[in-house]
């Protein structure tokens, strides 16, 4: 199957984001941004909820991955263990807003798993999706970059702690784990521990 507006490399991507989430995820899985549901191959049917504004995007989840639900948006009203958020972060306007609104949506020991592309590496990305290697459609939406100092000033304000913290792929790409705070430590996740 497909991805939508996807690059040569695009698939081995998701798969790699997917990779390195996948320890973090448990319990009752919001999957916010699911593409075309990849997520579902972690998760039981009954603990998934997939949510993407595209419309193809979900018909095309839907049809490969039926038993599950998908929709465009999901109730207040539900909580969920795990919030993941796989290279969305990046492409809406106001970050902190969606960092409120997912931590709303959790359990009280739930977590958020987010990747986003890492800032100092913006020119790889440049180049690839101008090479066809990554989704030029995914690039040109990019509204900003983080890096970690401005992940954990927007988890603070969202009342969110990092948790774990990772770069993969050469650096290119970082693993955020959040949890609502309590002062805890922060574990570098393994990672290369820069920003």
């Amino acid at each position: 199957m497909g991805r939508v507006h996807g690059g040569v490399l695009s698939l081995w991507l998701s798969r790699k984001r997917l990779e390195m989430g996948r320890p973090h995820l448990q319990g009752r899985v919001l999957d916010y941004g699911c593409n075309d549901g990849p997520l579902t191959e972690m998760c039981q049917p009954e603990a998934y909820i997939g949510v993407d504004i595209n419309a193809r995007s979900l018909d095309l989840a839907r049809e490969a991955h039926p038993g599950f639900r998908f929709a465009t948006a999901v109730s207040d009203r539900e909580r969920f263990d795990t919030v993941a958020a796989f290279a969305f972060i990046e492409h809406v306007h106001d970050p902190a807003t969606w960092l409120a609104r997912f931590a709303s949506l959790l359990e009280p020991n739930g977590r958020i798993v987010l990747t986003t592309p890492h800032p100092s590496l913006e020119w790889a990305h440049t180049l690839g999706a101008r090479l066809n290697l990554f989704s030029s459609d995914a690039h040109e939406e990019h509204e900003e970059l983080l890096d970690r100092k401005r992940l954990q000033e927007l988890a603070a304000g969202a009342g969110l702690v990092v948790e774990v913290y990772k770069r993969f792929l050469f650096g290119a790409n970082q693993l955020v784990v959040l949890r609502r705070g309590n002062g805890s430590r922060v574990s570098d996740g393994g990672g290369s521990g820069q920003p």
